[in-house]
C-alpha cells in the first residue's frame, strides 16, 4: 500500500469507505495470511482497519509531526500487527493492532522530536507522552490544597508517579521545553551578525601543533630506518613481516618459510628488537622513552 503517495484527506476518505469485518471474516483472513501468505487477504485486512490507524495518528498531531507522516507510521504499525498476529489466541485483530500502531507512531514522534535522542525505553516513552498531563494534574491538586510546589518538588513527584529516575524527569523537561536550533543562526538580527558556530572553541589541532607533530614524525621515521639498517637481511625480514604488515604473520608461518622452529624465529625477533633499541637509545632519549 503506497501510503506516501496519498494525502491524509484522500487516505481518510478511502479508509471510511472500507468494509467493516465481522469476527468470522477477520479470523478467516488472518488464517489465510498466516498459513498461506495470501496477500489478497492481508490487503483486505489492512484496508479494513486503516480507519483505526488514521484515528490513532490524529491523536498525535499536537506533537508537530506532519499528518501524512503520522498516518504512514500508523500504517506501518498496522502491517507489523497483521504480520505478527496469531488468530489462535482468540483475540480480535483490532485489539491486537492498537498496541503496534501506537508503538510505531510513538517511536516516530520521539525520533523526530529532537536531533538529540530523547529515549527509547518503555519508561522514557511513558514519561515523554505523559509528563505534561501528570504535571498539570499534580499542580492542580497542589493548588486545591493551597500548596505551592517548587520545580524540584514537582519533578520528584513526577518521578514517583511515572516510576522513572529523577534525572530522567529533569532531562525530559529540557527536551520538552525547548527545540533544536541551527548553529548557523545569527546571534542578532543584524545582517552581519556572528553565527553561533563561531563561538565554539575549535578542538582540532592548531597549525603550530601540526607542524611540530609532522617534524617529530619525520625524525622518528628517519631513526627507525637507521635502526633497521643495523639488522641483517633475515632479521629485517622477520621484523618487517611481524610488525610492518597490515596483517602480521605468525611465528609459525615464518618458521616454515625460513626452515626454522617457531621458538628460533621468536629468538631472532627478540634479538633484532634489542639491536634496534640500542641504536635508538644512542640517537634520542625521547625515542627511548616512547619505546620503553
Amino acid at each position: 500500500m503506497a501510503l506516501d503517495s496519498q494525502t491524509d484527506t484522500s487516505l481518510s476518505r478511502h479508509a471510511m469507505k472500507a468494509e467493516l469485518l465481522d469476527a468470522e471474516t477477520e479470523l478467516a483472513l488472518a488464517y489465510a495470511w498466516r498459513d498461506h501468505r495470501d496477500e489478497a487477504a492481508l490487503h483486505r485486512l489492512i484496508n479494513a482497519y486503516m480507519r483505526l490507524a488514521i484515528s490513532m495518528a490524529a491523536k498525535f498531531k499536537r506533537y508537530g509531526a506532519p499528518m501524512n507522516d503520522l498516518i504512514q507510521e500508523a500504517g506501518l504499525g498496522l502491517m507489523k500487527a497483521a504480520d505478527k498476529f496469531d488468530p489462535d489466541r482468540g483475540v480480535r485483530f483490532s485489539t491486537y493492532a492498537v498496541w503496534w500502531i501506537k508503538a510505531s507512531i510513538q517511536d516516530y514522534v520521539m525520533r523526530n522530536w529532537s536531533m538529540v535522542r530523547t529515549g527509547s525505553t518503555s519508561s522514557q516513552k511513558s514519561l515523554f507522552f505523559n509528563m505534561r498531563r501528570v504535571q498539570a494534574r499534580l499542580e492542580r491538586e497542589a493548588s486545591q490544597q493551597g500548596v505551592e510546589l517548587d520545580r524540584h518538588q514537582l519533578h520528584q513527584m513526577i518521578s514517583t508517579e511515572v516510576g522513572v529516575p529523577l534525572a530522567d524527569v529533569e532531562m525530559m523537561e529540557g527536551r520538552l521545553s525547548g527545540s533544536d536550533f541551527s548553529l548557523n543562526a545569527t546571534q542578532s538580527a543584524e545582517d552581519e551578525g556572528r553565527e553561533w558556530i563561531e563561538t565554539l572553541e575549535d578542538e582540532g589541532a592548531q597549525a603550530s601543533d601540526l607542524v611540530e607533530r609532522d617534524h617529530d614524525m619525520d625524525q622518528l621515521r628517519q631513526w627507525l630506518v637507521e635502526a633497521l639498517n643495523v639488522l641483517n637481511e633475515r632479521e629485517r625480514f622477520i621484523v618487517r613481516e611481524r610488525k610492518l604488515r597490515e596483517e602480521p604473520r605468525t611465528l609459525e608461518s615464518l618458521g616454515d618459510e625460513l626452515g626454522l622452529s617457531k621458538e628460533r624465529v621468536r629468538q631472532l625477533e627478540a634479538a633484532a628488537f634489542q639491536k634496534m633499541r640500542r641504536t635508538l637509545e644512542t640517537q634520542s632519549r625521547e625515542v627511548h622513552a616512547l619505546l620503553a
